[in-house]
């Protein structure tokens, strides 16, 4: 007979008790950077000397950092000093819609910043024209949308599963690899969608963000002053970056959910994009750009 499961147990980074002071510390330190340094991007990219698209697009990329961040660290942060590391059904249900949601809207909100500085690179006199104030909100409003289709679903298919074993879920927030593998019933047709959200939020924007570098790759190399060319590759090269950084590590942990890796590499690779990526995009921006730091 199956029990109704009204909760799960997040097990955490480790489960050595001696590390979980020396953990919290690390982490609580990481977090308040990422909140720090992204609310002074947010802050600083809204000077009327930035009202530029390219701004427009960091600030909501800040605001999706700090959202995905405050989603994951704190409960983490309170397990560490905790016994009870349980985590109502409801809790862990809207836990992976949140950070389904705001992982695939910065999958295209970086597709967006690629167009849009293949737009400024390439097209130069048009770019004020073409990337204007409503093609920016426009972009913005299809990637949430985007993301919240398929945060809708996938959250949906994993939460029909039945859950008929332990409770104990091997990670440190509830994500899609260790909710599936407490999952009592055949989760291979279940796999080939995720694959297939895979596919339509990592590999479909990273192709067209390919394309996009491809292009200005080529402009690039028609520039003859060699400032000019530094300037810009100094420009793409934080973009491209993040992007290499945080597209990886998800399809390294979705591509293949129920694969022979090891918990704790899935774990350290979502360590990547819930906080490590978060802290590093506004060093990357900021301290790669002059006019935030002038302005800074």
């Amino acid at each position: 007979n199956d029990t109704l499961l009204t909760e799960f147990v997040l097990s955490g980074l480790s489960s050595h008790p001696e590390l979980q002071h020396l953990l919290f510390f690390t982490f609580c330190l990481i977090y308040t950077i990422t909140i720090i340094g992204n609310l002074l991007i947010f802050i600083v990219t809204v000077h009327p000397t930035l009202h530029m698209p390219m701004y427009f697009f960091l600030r909501v990329l800040s605001f999706l950092d700090i959202s995905t961040a405050s989603i994951v660290v704190p409960k983490m942060l309170v397990n560490f000093l905790s016994e009870d590391r349980s985590i109502s059904y409801v809790g862990c249900a809207t836990q992976l819609y949140c950070v389904i949601f705001l992982g695939a809207t910065e999958c295209y909100i970086l597709a967006a910043m690629a167009y849009d500085r293949y737009m400024a690179i390439c097209n130069p006199l048009r770019y004020a024209i073409i990337m204007n104030s409503r093609v920016c909100h426009s972009l913005v409003l299809l990637s949430c949308c985007s993301g919240n289709v398929v945060s809708v679903v996938q959250t949906a298919w994993v939460f029909t599963l039945p859950f008929c074993g332990p409770k104990k879920i091997n990670y440190f927030f509830c994500d899609i690899p260790p909710l599936i593998m407490l999952s009592c019933t055949d989760t291979s047709s279940y796999e080939k969608q995720i694959i297939t959200g895979t596919v339509l939020v990592i590999f479909t924007p990273f192709c067209l963000i390919l394309v996009s570098y491809a292009c200005i790759i080529s402009s690039i190399l028609k520039i003859s002053p060699a400032e000019g060319r530094h300037k810009i590759f100094s420009t793409c090269s934080s973009h491209l970056t993040v992007v290499t950084l945080y597209y990886a590590s998800g399809t390294l942990i979705y591509l293949r959910p129920k694969s022979s890796n090891s918990q704790d590499t899935k774990k350290v690779l979502a360590l990547i994009y819930t906080t490590v990526i978060p802290t590093l995009n506004p060093l990357i921006y900021s301290l790669r750009n002059k006019e935030v730091k002038a302005v800074l």
